[in-house]
């Protein structure tokens, strides 16, 4: 088949690189706009975008799919659109326009979880399980038909970054498998079923620590956030970024946000036990041991907030 692949983030690479390998044909690639990076605010093409070149395919770059993309697209007579993490919309008349319209490889086991950040709301609301899931493109928000899916234990200590990874190459494998599927006429899509809930972007707040929640509520955002849009507190009035925690058997319990050391070890306390600092960065310094920290505040405690 003639396929139109749209992607832009790492988490998509397994996939583009995996239809590239097929008898099918990917006669475009689209992503969004090369984006401003680092310090310097270089524009910088999208993993997408470089990988796609080094392959020598068309790259259609654009935020919104209006109609000059559509008309674009329209010319190159796609049988399948196959879309892994754009981060657009598709809307009619793009929508109906490839002749088997458009499929989406979403990192989570639908309907739970539609919308932008399924694994980091997985892991942050304590799921046992994670996956994928292919669907059929709908103007609804991830609401179309699936034509396969997978599940695996999400586990206790994976951060979402470590989940994706993971997710993006498994999901890779079944995108594949329903192209051909779609290709040879087999694919067959069952209707979503059970309870809807939503997925919605994560913003910097969501990244900000209660420790007046119970360990495994902490310790679940914490991961969910890591490494984006990554975990913090403020401690004397600045930022420190939590970068690595662990779950801690010490006892007794401390003040929820206390952080003091105590046999070498860092700790903070929630509303039930302590959690380990590991690894943490304070506001315009790069990522240290929590010990390294701890010895330049020279403190016998502090208080998180």
């Amino acid at each position: 088949m003639k396929l139109v692949f749209a992607g832009t983030p790492e988490v998509a690479l397994p996939s583009l690189l995996a239809l590239a390998g097929t008898d099918h044909e990917i006669v475009t690639v689209i992503t969004r706009a090369d984006a401003p990076l680092g310090r310097k605010r270089t524009l910088t093409p999208s993993p997408v975008a470089q990988a796609a070149a080094e392959r020598g395919y068309p790259v259609l770059k654009t935020n919104r799919l209006d109609a000059e993309a559509t008309e674009s697209i329209r010319a190159l007579q796609p049988d399948l659109g196959v879309i892994v993490a754009y981060g657009g919309i598709v809307r009619e008349p793009l929508l109906s326009l490839p002749r088997l319209g458009w499929i989406n490889l979403h990192f989570s086991l639908l309907p739970r979880w539609r919308g932008a950040s399924p694994v980091q709301r997985a892991v942050i609301a304590g799921d046992e399980h994670i996956g994928a899931a292919v669907f059929q493109l709908v103007p609804e928000l991830d609401a179309g038909a699936v034509f396969g899916s997978f599940s695996q234990p999400l586990g206790t200590h994976s951060t979402s970054g470590i989940l994706l990874e993971e997710l993006s190459h498994s999901g890779a494998e079944l995108l594949m498998r329903v192209v051909d599927e779609l290709a040879a006429g087999t694919a067959r899509a069952v209707p979503q079923a059970g309870e809807v809930t939503l997925a919605p972007k994560l913003v910097r707040d969501d990244a900000r620590i209660d420790f007046a929640q119970p360990a495994a509520s902490v310790y679940g955002r914490i991961r969910g956030v890591t490494p984006e849009p990554g975990a913090f507190t403020t401690v004397n009035g600045a930022v420190l970024k939590l970068l690595e925690v662990a779950p801690s058997a010490l006892e007794p319990n401390l003040p929820a946000g206390t952080i003091l050391q105590r046999d070498k070890t860092v700790l903070v306390g929630t509303q039930t036990e302590p959690l380990v600092l590991l690894r943490v960065q304070p506001a315009g310094k790069t990522a240290m041991t929590a010990n390294d920290w701890w010895r330049g505040l020279g403190a016998e405690s502090v208080t998180a907030s």
